[in-house]
């Protein structure tokens, strides 16, 4: 039996794959999330086989949330299951350790080929993106010195908050730390970064796919 978590704000998204799933009896799911920080927490508890994540989470982003889950469960397969069909998503995730990038629409055949596929260790990419993406994965490998391998998992917490607009005291009140201790985690990922301004710092958090335009 192949155990799943579900994270996704929407129930009824979770409702619809966690029904095509169980119809299929090889798969039980453990549990359902509707933000980022609860998948992370889920996975860490659970440690199941495969986790379907959505990408626009609240409390944590999903490509933050998929580092997260690599970290405290390696073994987790990751399926992101998304309505957002551009590059910078698309690579990222991959780039991150999802194995499969499915697009929100995706029919219920698509659905269980794709978990199968993940479950098998295969990469699964929806119809509309293979392609490019294969293409752009191939011709851009590289970039190994990500510079947010870079950040400790309290600096990308930051990271996170502030490319949202919240500033360092209401971000110290989410990670329960002082408003100083916020300012030197801030200050020493801006200086990792090579960022200058709250601009820059949103910019690149963009560009990574951390939060939308």
């Amino acid at each position: 039996m192949t155990t799943v978590v579900l994270a996704d704000d929407h129930e009824i998204v979770r409702k619809g794959v966690r029904s095509v799933l169980e119809a299929e009896k090889t798969f039980t799911v453990l549990a359902e999330v509707a933000d980022g920080l609860a998948a992370v927490q889920a996975v860490e508890k659970h440690k199941p086989a495969l986790l379907f994540l959505d990408l626009s989470l609240p409390r944590l982003h999903g490509i933050e949330a998929l580092r997260q889950v690599r970290a405290v469960s390696p073994a987790t397969k990751v399926l992101i299951l998304s309505m957002h069909n551009d590059e910078p998503y698309v690579i990222e995730a991959l780039r991150g350790g999802a194995m499969a990038y499915l697009l929100k629409g995706s029919d219920t055949a698509e659905i269980l080929h794709a978990a199968r596929e993940v479950v098998a260790g295969r990469r699964f990419l929806s119809a509309p993106l293979s392609d490019w993406a294969i293409s752009a994965l191939v011709s851009k490998p590289a970039e190994a010195a990500d510079p947010l391998a870079t950040l400790s998992p309290r600096e990308r917490e930051v990271l996170q908050y502030a490319a949202e607009g919240l500033g360092n005291t209401e971000i110290a009140e989410k990670l329960f730390l002082s408003p100083r201790t916020t300012e030197t985690h801030r200050t020493n990922l801006m200086r990792k970064l090579n960022l200058q301004t709250q601009t820059d710092l949103v910019r690149f958090a963009i560009r990574k796919g951390l939060i939308q335009a």
